[in-house]
């Protein structure tokens, strides 16, 4: 049982790291706005079109902002929910026969 454990918490570790080398990007406004952050959720830049900012105004700027960090963020929990099932099912996928499946 300990081994189980063991073996769950390196894999854990495992896919943190292949999640930290994993890059997503959310965009608003076809690209007005960018956000680029890992699997992790962690977010590694923000680039605001040049123009855009020069005319936009302060609520306009933070809307897309909000728009880009939460895709961003989606994808993030999508690739990240993606990988954490890959693991489990490696790891139990020969489990699903007691279970009727």
């Amino acid at each position: 049982m300990f081994d189980k454990l063991m073996e769950a918490q390196q894999k854990a570790g495992e896919v943190k790291k292949r999640l930290d080398a994993i890059s997503v990007t959310g965009s608003s406004e076809g690209g007005k706005i960018t956000v680029s952050a890992n699997a992790n959720k962690v977010i590694q830049s923000i680039t605001i079109d040049d123009d855009f900012f020069k005319q936009a105004d302060k609520e306009e700027l933070e809307e897309l902002l909000i728009v880009a960090l939460n895709k961003a963020l989606e994808q993030a929990d999508n690739v990240s929910q993606s990988e954490m099932a890959a693991m489990t099912q490696q790891m139990f996928g020969g489990l699903g026969g007691l279970f009727g499946k």
